[in-house]
Parts: C-alpha cells; sequence; structure tokens
C-alpha cells in the first residue's frame, strides 16, 4: 500500500500565489459611475455579498457607485438581528447588513423599490438599514437607464 510522506498543510500555508496580477489595476476616469443591481433572496447563496464587496471595490476604484435592491433583492437591505435587531445571531449572520452599512459609510450609494419591500415581502420603510433609500417602482428602470445614458458600468445580478 502507498505511504503519504508529504507533511500536511499547516496555518499560514499558501495555496496559490497570491502576488501576480493579470490585468492592470483599472480605476475610473473623473465622473465615471457604476451601478450594481440585486434580484436575490437574501441568505440564498453568496452573491449578495460577493456583489457588496464588488460594489465597494468599485466605490474604492473612484467609481460613483450605486446599488439598486429590486424584487427579492430587497430583503438585503432589511434590518434583522436575533434576539434583537442588530445583534449577531451567529458569526457571519450579520455580513450582508455591515458590507451594506460601510459601502453607504463610504459614499455608495444604495437604493430599494418601495413594491417589493411592501406588496412582496409584507415590510415598510423603516424597515431597511437607515441610509437606503426607497424608490417607485417605477424608478426601478429608470436608475438603470439612467446609468446607461452615462454609460456607467452596470453589474446584473440575477439569481431566482
Amino acid at each position: 500500500m502507498p505511504t503519504v510522506t508529504k507533511t500536511a498543510h499547516q496555518k499560514g500555508d499558501f495555496f496559490v500565489d497570491y502576488e501576480q496580477k493579470v490585468f492592470e489595476d483599472v480605476k475610473a476616469e473623473p465622473g465615471e459611475k457604476a451601478l450594481v443591481t440585486f434580484h436575490t433572496v437574501a441568505f440564498e447563496g453568496s452573491i449578495g455579498l460577493v456583489n457588496m464587496l464588488q460594489a465597494t471595490r468599485l466605490l474604492r476604484k473612484g467609481f460613483e457607485t450605486s446599488v439598486l435592491l429590486y424584487g427579492p433583492g430587497v430583503t438585503l437591505g432589511i434590518q434583522r438581528g436575533f434576539p434583537k435587531l442588530g445583534d449577531e445571531g451567529f458569526p457571519g449572520h450579520l455580513a450582508v447588513n455591515n458590507q451594506i452599512e460601510k459601502f453607504m459609510a463610504e459614499g455608495g450609494k444604495v437604493y430599494a423599490c418601495r413594491f417589493a419591500l411592501q406588496a412582496l415581502y409584507g415590510h415598510g420603510e423603516p424597515s431597511l438599514i437607515e441610509g437606503i433609500t426607497p424608490i417607485a417602482p417605477q424608478d426601478v428602470l429608470d436608475i438603470v437607464l439612467l446609468h446607461r445614458r452615462d454609460n456607467a458600468f452596470i453589474l446584473d445580478t440575477w439569481t431566482l
């Protein structure tokens, strides 16, 4: 029977080359915009957190960055916690909420569709994380069209 002679991996070992970057580090030109849209349910996968990290990265690259929560995406912007709002029920429970708050604190804008908020998920505007701007359902298309007109980078996220 073959014997394994390699030593076990140790905490702190690297498995990949974290130093090599293949593409140039793109920065926004003055006035460039970006829009990240979310049509995804909170906690149904990693896309909510991953694309909030992408939105934050776009912001830090100099893009005037907005996030649009619509349809089930509004569930990303709801205050949560357990047993009280703001309490982390388990490690990572508030990761998306924390990332949204960090994004807004760094100057990003977040919008949430009022129709989805109330008609689909039974929440009112007071349920939103402070700083999120509620918008009319007609504004969901218009914010995309405005960003398109401004030649913005648009990252659409659909997981349903």
